[in-house]
């Protein structure tokens, strides 16, 4: 017999976000923003469950920069980012205290079985992004939407770092997406969404929603299903 408690929980709203690692550690750790991204999260509990996959960001990519000059190879480069990975996941799992289940989860084929509102995951192997296993948590649990935090206002039609003009995109279609990213996944890769997890999402028919996390009220906006400022590739 299902009590109430295990009631309550079917009926939350799954959301799954995928947190750059250039918000959680841009050159620290940003404690102010996972304060008031733990503040954010709290408004949604009493009707939705988070489920969170953390990023390694610039300190990973520094990392990954030095092994290749020492001459590792990619599966080397990717290890290293895993680890950076789970050091920021616990740190923002601590944020959330008891909120959060008990451990950082690092593999997203598994279901998480708990009662509380908060997961946290990690990287888990060699050559899977943490964007990726969000999406292979998203197929898993039949999830159609993930929220991706990172440091930019919107997906541009090209770099805009090398072209200032660039025009940013409200909604653009995975097929068109994968046209202004690189093909193929490659350790430290930084990118709005690696390849390999924009391949799957298109298979899947998943929604993944580009907000900028350093301007939370938009990630609460999208939340309330108000308009936001950000893209959404479909």
């Amino acid at each position: 017999m299902i009590s109430v408690i295990e009631l309550a929980i079917m009926n939350k709203e799954n959301i799954i976000i995928s947190l750059g690692g250039s918000l959680v550690a841009p050159q620290e750790i940003d404690t102010a923003f996972l304060k008031t991204f733990k503040k954010a999260v709290i408004k949604f509990l009493e009707s939705k469950r988070f489920f969170i996959f953390v990023g390694g960001g610039k300190v990973c990519r520094d990392y990954q920069k030095s092994l290749l000059e020492f001459g590792a190879d990619n599966k080397d480069r990717d290890l290293i980012g895993i680890d950076i990975s789970r050091l920021n996941a616990r740190v923002v799992k601590q944020s959330f205290d008891k909120l959060a289940f008990d451990n950082v989860i690092t593999d997203p084929t598994k279901k998480v079985n708990s009662r509380r509102d908060v997961a946290v995951f990690g990287g888990w192997k060699p050559g899977w992004s943490t964007d990726y296993c969000s999406v292979i948590l998203a197929k898993n649990m039949g999830i159609k939407t993930i929220v991706n935090l990172t440091n930019i206002d919107y997906v541009y039609e090209k770099d805009p770092k090398k072209f200032p003009n660039a025009k940013p995109l409200e909604e653009i279609t995975w097929k068109d997406f994968r046209k202004i990213v690189p093909e193929k996944w490659s350790p430290g890769l930084s990118a709005p969404f690696d390849p390999r997890a924009s391949k799957m999402a298109e298979i899947l028919k998943i929604k993944v929603i580009m907000i900028n996390g350093k301007y939370l009220e938009r990630f609460e906006n999208f939340l309330h299903s108000k308009p936001f400022i950000g893209t959404i590739i479909s």
